[in-house]
């Protein structure tokens, strides 16, 4: 059980010095997007987010609020909505935002 209130508080510490930083390394937008190091530097080889690179070319860093806004790029309707944008469309003809 000591280990597990070590390890809890080790999680706490990282999380808490995560708030104050701005440029981020691997293992911070690891642990800020809950994704793996290894999905990140898939992501990153295939130019799908946005990163930067230390002076020498060897360390990447990514910036906090750029991570957090690719976090939310891709929203997901909710069905209240989709359905609210089928009526709008069945009855105007047109879609929020859409050419008909």
């Amino acid at each position: 059980m000591e280990k597990e209130v070590l390890s809890e508080l080790k999680e706490i510490k990282q999380l808490t010095l995560l708030t104050a930083k701005k440029a981020l390394t691997m293992s911070d937008a690891a642990l800020l997007t809950g994704l793996s190091k290894s999905h990140i530097y898939k992501l990153v080889c295939s130019k799908k987010v946005p990163y930067y690179k230390s002076q020498g070319g060897k360390l990447t860093y990514f910036d906090k609020s750029e991570s957090e806004a690719w976090q939310l790029m891709h929203r997901v309707a909710t069905k209240e909505e989709t359905e609210q944008a089928a009526a709008t469309y069945l009855a105007t003809g047109k879609m929020k935002g859409g050419k008909r």
